[in-house]
């Protein structure tokens, strides 16, 4: 189902999948698509295209795999945080900021999650990981470790990391959160599934754990 947002007076076209996209496998078969998905217009060929790159067609076949219930957005590639709103927004769910950090070493990785409007200052999370003063990694690891570049971080990344190397933290803010949004390791797509369904079923299938840490707002 297609759907328009509208962002600095541009106009873009999004459509809603209820889970996976219909062209992000060519084994599917029709039985299992019909009904579930609808197909992508001619005009979408941007934001919805056949060429799906390999760490995002393996992040569907992850969350099919623990049947997990989820709804993806494809979309125009959207960098920005004002340009995951215009989309997420179109779907009800919350944007959160995904951070990709490591200590002056580079020898310790992780992956924050927070809230958009929320301030992101190391000396607090530092203090609260008992580490030395975190920096934002750069695009090698991140590539290296959660198959991810900049513009589409995103948890989903874990499942790529099979070496555990990334440690994954989260904002108390997120606890009370019922659906959760992010990028399936590109920043042209959108999926939408529960939060429970993300710490509890996702995260400890990739045998990752998690940290809660409380971060000011201002």
């Amino acid at each position: 189902m297609a759907n328009y947002c509208y962002l600095c007076g541009m106009e873009f076209e999004i459509t809603f999948y209820q889970g996976r996209p219909k062209d992000s496998s060519e084994a599917r078969s029709d039985d299992q698509t019909e009904g579930s998905s609808e197909a992508c217009s001619e005009s979408q060929s941007e934001s919805c295209s056949e060429g799906r790159s390999e760490a995002e067609t393996e992040v569907y076949d992850f969350l099919d795999a623990l049947s997990i219930e989820y709804a993806t957005l494809c979309h125009p590639a959207a960098f920005t945080m004002a340009e995951c709103e215009a989309v997420r927004s179109r779907a009800g769910a919350p944007v959160f900021k995904n951070l990709f950090l490591t200590n002056r070493q580079q020898t310790q990785f992780y992956l924050l999650m927070l809230p958009a409007d929320k301030p992101f200052k190391t000396k607090y999370l530092s203090a609260q990981l008992g580490c030395a003063r975190l920096s934002f990694a750069d695009e090698n690891h991140m590539a290296e470790y959660l198959h991810i570049h900049p513009g589409a971080v995103s948890p989903m990344g874990l499942i790529h990391d099979r070496e555990c190397k990334v440690r994954l933290i989260i904002d108390e803010d997120l606890r009370g959160c019922e659906k959760y949004a992010c990028h399936p390791c590109v920043n042209t797509a959108s999926i939408i599934l529960s939060l429970s369904d993300l710490l509890e079923k996702v995260v400890p299938a990739t045998h990752h754990d998690y940290t809660w840490v409380t971060l000011p707002s201002e």
